[in-house]
């Protein structure tokens, strides 16, 4: 069905309660493991189609936050996610201590069992009003974001169609930008403070409530770490501070002479060659042709699933008044379908939205059918694998969109994978430090950052910005508002994304196999298990950040 067509209709919340206490009953009083599989079916029913209503909402508001009929559509699943969370995890709960529990495992899995128990450590009723608040503050960072108007170049633009000038080739007019985007924040530093302190506090209480001594124990639950705990990541941070910061120190100090300036500024940051950043020519419309011709070529999975995106109008990449920032990719499994959004801005991120978001979807197409449902819910470590690995699997069509500048884009590419790395780690521990000392001020978050900022990037030079320069980049950065503790799986897939990328150069056909198979398998094997049995080595393995180092620097000569 195409996306303009699927109804809408706000579930009722009285029905579903009454329906989920018939079928929590149910489960409790039945007499086979036959009878509680039937029931979970049931349930299974239930559940896709609360999500779907709920995805769309969210889709249709993020493509106008100004629509008056989906902004309280939005507000009324801020107010019942949380009574939903709770119906379902009660059905879990009755599941998980079942007395035909082993005949269940044989059907439903033993990591079914792992994640459900997981799901019911990270919540309880008693949490359900600060749930609530935590939405409604999220959103309120979503929509003041949404909210910046620039008066640039002559026209008005958003975050995103900013983001294109912060990109220029001309070394003042990006300078111009970035402090255009700067008075955006400097204007609203009180409100960001008090959201984020208001959160911080919310999910603090919420880990006090739920008996853990703070929200990095809550946190790690909510993002569904089924294999490794914060000693396990931070042994990993270790190694990216020992080993690949130093490398990246290496790639800004060959960009800088590339830029051929005396000493790199903030607003040089994104920006890898003198004569600006290869971008991709042609129209957005010429750019879906390109991606189609490429996803036709690709492979049979990659040419069926593009047409049914285009078919089913499951894109909506064009930056308008009203519309979100950012980009992501979101499922409606009512209907099978993946939606992928995005802000096209005339820069190679553009070609992101064809390549890291579609890999994305391709997982979410692909497993479609997997049974039972809950394995569609894979984590978020696993997730950018797909994305980040399908980025580097369509390099051999990327002169369709760059033509002349092919060469550099690829470099780029690879080199911008490395630097977001340490990036991506000190957001990581930005958020434990935050989160380990939940009593912190707006001024010692800032100043804790700028301390990481020295550690992870040492070449940055804010150059007196008198926001980003006082330790404020982090608030640019909505995970930390609305998904805390997801950066570091980008961090963990980027280290696989690039172990496939040099597996490319040895041996195309078996890398792709293992990529398609590891799409497929989507959430039924835990981060630790889908690398390994994709013939990849595990991020926390001691030496592995060190043999991707030398793997690439045998690339970027």
């Amino acid at each position: 069905m195409k996306f303009s067509q699927i109804p809408y209709e706000r579930p009722d919340v009285e029905k579903l309660t009454t329906e989920s206490e018939a079928l929590i009953n149910a489960v409790k009083n039945a007499k086979s493991a036959a009878e509680v599989l039937e029931l979970h079916k049931d349930f299974t029913k239930t559940s896709k189609n609360l999500y779907t209503l709920n995805a769309l909402v969210y889709i249709r508001h993020t493509l106008n936050t100004k629509d008056e009929f989906y902004d309280k559509e939005n507000d009324f699943f801020d107010q019942t996610g949380p009574i939903f969370t709770k119906m379902g995890l009660g059905f879990y709960s009755e599941i998980v201590k079942s007395p035909f529990r082993a005949e269940l495992e044989k059907e439903l899995g033993h990591l079914w069992f792992v994640n459900a128990e997981l799901k019911l450590k990270g919540f309880d009723p008693k949490i359900i009003e600060e749930m609530q608040k935590e939405n409604a503050l999220k959103s309120k960072y979503n929509k003041l974001m949404a909210s910046a108007e620039f008066d640039f170049d002559g026209k008005k633009l958003n975050l995103s169609q900013l983001r294109a000038y912060m990109l220029s080739p001309d070394r003042e007019v990006r300078q111009a930008a970035y402090k255009k985007r700067t008075e955006f924040f400097v204007k609203n530093e009180k409100e960001l403070d008090e959201i984020y302190d208001e959160l911080v506090k919310l999910r603090h209480l919420m880990a006090e409530k739920l008996g853990y001594n703070n929200f990095v124990e809550l946190g790690y639950i909510w993002q569904g770490r089924n294999c490794y705990d914060a000693l396990t990541v931070k042994r990993f941070r270790d190694q990216v501070k020992s080993t690949l910061v130093p490398y990246v120190g290496k790639l800004h100090e060959q960009r800088r002479k590339d830029l051929g300036v005396e000493k790199l500024k903030y607003y040089d940051e994104d920006v890898y060659f003198a004569n600006g950043n290869p971008t991709p020519k042609g129209t957005p419309e010429e750019m879906f042709k390109a991606g189609e011709k490429m996803y036709d070529e690709l492979s049979p999975e990659t040419r069926e699933f593009f047409e049914y995106m285009q078919e089913n109008e499951l894109f909506d990449v064009l930056a308008k008044e009203g519309k979100s920032g950012g980009g992501y990719c979101h499922f409606l499994p009512d209907y099978g379908s993946p939606f992928i959004f995005a802000n096209f801005n005339g820069t190679s991120e553009d070609i992101d939205v064809l390549t890291h978001e579609c890999g994305h979807a391709l997982c979410s197409y692909l497993s479609r059918n997997i049974e039972p449902i809950e394995y569609m819910d894979y984590t978020y470590d696993i997730a950018e694998i797909h994305s980040m690995a399908m980025e580097f699997f369509t390099g051999g069509w990327m002169n369709l969109f760059f033509k002349e500048e092919t060469d550099n884009f690829l470099k780029m590419q690879l080199t911008s994978a490395l630097v977001f790395i340490p990036y991506g780690c000190m957001v990581d521990e930005f958020q434990h430090i935050v989160y380990d000392n939940p009593d912190m001020t707006p001024t010692e978050r800032k100043e804790a950052w700028q301390k990481l900022e020295n550690e992870y990037k040492p070449h940055l030079d804010f150059d007196g910005d008198e926001f980003f320069g006082k330790g404020g980049h982090w608030q640019r950065q909505p995970h930390i508002y609305e998904r805390p503790f997801y950066y570091i799986d980008y961090c963990l897939a980027q280290t696989c994304a690039v172990q496939y990328r040099l597996w490319m150069n040895e041996n195309l056909d078996a890398s792709w196999k293992s990529y398609i198979d590891l799409l497929k398998k989507a959430g039924t094997k835990t981060f630790i298990q889908v690398v390994a049995e994709a013939g990849l080595e595990s991020p926390f393995e001691g030496k592995c950040v060190e043999k991707i180092v030398k793997g690439v620097s045998e690339i970027l000569v």
